[in-house]
Order: C-alpha cells, then sequence, then structure tokens
C-alpha cells in the first residue's frame, strides 16, 4: 500500500483485552506482521467468524509496538449490541489481513500537531500521538465526547501530550462542542488531523479553509516556489495540506472493488476509502456533497 507496509494476511494473537470505556474494549494483539510497518491512519480486516461475527470487519490500528510485535485495536461504541468480538479470550486466534488504506502525512518541517477527535474515533489519532513524539514533535489533542463517562482515559495517553476536552453536556472541560476549541490553537498548529462524524469533520474543513485568511498564516509548500504543483491526492500534497481527516467509512471489500465506501473528490470523482483513503486531505473533498 502507498506508504506503508506491504499488505499480509496472517494470524494475531489476543494478549490482552480490557474495558477503558461503557461499551468500549481495548484488545492488544500479537500481530509482528502488523506491528512492524503499520502507520497512523491505516486500518486492518477481520476475520469473526469463528466468533459468531459474519464478514470481515476493518477496524483502525490504535497503536502498534514493533519492539513487542503487538497492536492495539478498539472495539465498540455503538449502539448494535454485544460485539461478537468481545467473546474473545487471551490465547484466541483471528485472521488479519493488512495494514491497509493510506496513512496520514506529516510535514518534516511541522513542529506543532493539532489533533481533533470526536468520542470513539479517537482510535484513528491515537497512533499519531505516537509518531509525532517520537519525532520530537508537540501535540495538543482536543477530544470532544457526550458526557465526562465517555472521555478517553488520560492514563492511556503519553505524558507529553497537551490534552483538552469538551463534552456537550458540561460535566467535563468546555461544556460545548470540540470544534469550538480549535481557534484557541489554530495559530500555533503547523498542521491539524482530525477524525469524527462528517459533522465534525465538515466544520474542522470550513474552519482549515479559511485560516490563512483569518490568521494571515503562510502555507506549507516549495521553499522556493515555481515548478509543477504536486498531484491532487499524493503523499507530497497532503503533507503540505493544514488539514488531514480520516473518515469513518464503512468498508466492505477492501479491495476497491464493490465502491461501498466511495465519497465524492472536490473534481466530482468518487473516491475509495479503503484504498484513496481512510486519511484525505480536507480539500480534496467535496464537503457539500458528503
Amino acid at each position: 500500500m502507498p506508504g506503508g507496509a506491504a499488505v499480509e494476511t496472517g494470524n494475531a494473537e489476543l494478549v490482552d483485552a480490557r474495558r477503558i470505556l461503557p461499551g468500549e474494549w481495548q484488545l492488544t494483539f500479537h500481530a509482528g506482521h502488523l506491528a512492524t510497518g503499520a502507520r497512523a491512519g491505516q486500518h486492518v480486516h477481520l476475520d469473526p467468524r469463528d466468533t459468531g461475527g459474519v464478514v470481515r470487519r476493518p477496524l483502525p490500528i490504535n497503536t502498534a509496538d514493533a519492539t513487542t510485535g503487538t497492536i492495539t485495536l478498539v472495539l465498540g461504541g455503538g449502539t448494535r449490541g454485544p460485539d461478537a468480538l468481545t467473546r474473545l479470550r487471551a490465547g484466541d486466534r483471528l485472521d488479519v489481513h493488512g495494514p491497509l488504506g493510506r496513512p496520514f502525512e506529516v510535514d518534516p518541517r511541522s513542529h506543532h500537531l493539532l489533533l481533533v477527535a470526536e468520542g470513539r474515533a479517537m482510535s484513528r489519532l491515537r497512533m499519531l500521538v505516537d509518531e509525532a513524539l517520537a519525532t520530537g514533535r508537540q501535540v495538543t489533542l482536543l477530544l470532544g465526547a457526550e458526557s465526562a463517562r465517555d472521555v478517553y482515559p488520560s492514563s492511556l495517553l503519553p505524558d507529553e501530550v497537551e490534552y483538552v476536552v469538551a463534552t456537550r453536556d458540561g460535566s467535563v472541560g468546555h461544556r460545548g462542542a470540540v470544534t469550538d476549541l480549535v481557534p484557541g490553537y489554530e495559530a500555533w498548529a503547523d498542521q491539524a488531523f482530525g477524525a469524527g462524524p462528517w459533522s465534525t469533520l465538515a466544520a474542522l474543513a470550513r474552519l482549515a479553509a479559511t485560516r490563512r485568511t483569518r490568521l494571515g498564516v503562510a502555507k506549507l509548500g516549495r521553499k522556493r516556489g515555481g515548478g509543477r504543483a504536486d498531484p491532487v491526492g499524493s503523499p507530497l500534497a497532503r503533507r503540505k495540506a493544514f488539514l488531514q481527516v480520516a473518515l469513518d467509512q464503512t468498508i466492505g471489500c477492501a479491495t476497491a472493488v464493490c465502491l461501498g465506501c466511495a465519497v465524492i473528490g472536490t473534481n466530482g470523482a468518487p473516491l475509495r476509502v479503503c484504498r484513496d483513503g481512510p486519511v484525505f486531505a480536507a480539500d480534496e473533498l467535496d464537503w457539500d456533497l458528503l
């Protein structure tokens, strides 16, 4: 896959399962073939049929540790009843295909990264926290949740991260939407990365589109100017975008055949989330149609 490791299919052995939020579990798997080359923003396809599931399902790679050969995945957070994968016990094995999709692209010149997540979409950004800190960058993470009981535990984050929370009911942190917090960090951030429902991502895209005018800041680009522009959707173009988003789209075949995950780009053409994404520069997507 572009920007990542070769896609492989292999067994992953469950090492640990812990409940981190009401209805949400973090599963740790030993899967060296994934942990070695996975990058933030990518996902895997699991075969849950041995646990009572029906079809393969995609899950974002929450964290990956090449040293221990482990990855973590987060389950739950929805309202569809018990998840078949929660029946797994330590030592159980699953068939896992990945890593899939295109990752986040951080510009080498970016030192201050702003991450914005809503609810369970936190698992799409969690690995980016580790990658950024490992390269000496500063990270501010803004999280939106319905209430205090739904807030991602700070104990699962590195101490170096500035962690700011907004809750709809005001039970902890800022009362309101997580996007209310963004204007306070726009001037500080070199790049921003978002994950969450369409409404949240669309609000972030609107802020990003007007950022240069409102703040009078330059965008990342060629140091000397001139030459051809980088192709839209290329790693270089995404790397220079202020905002990248990870779409929480249902992915069926994960091979770009069924087009069930397609979204519309600014040129009117369909983009396949499973292969062209799940990470996109915000200016690649037609937010009015989305």
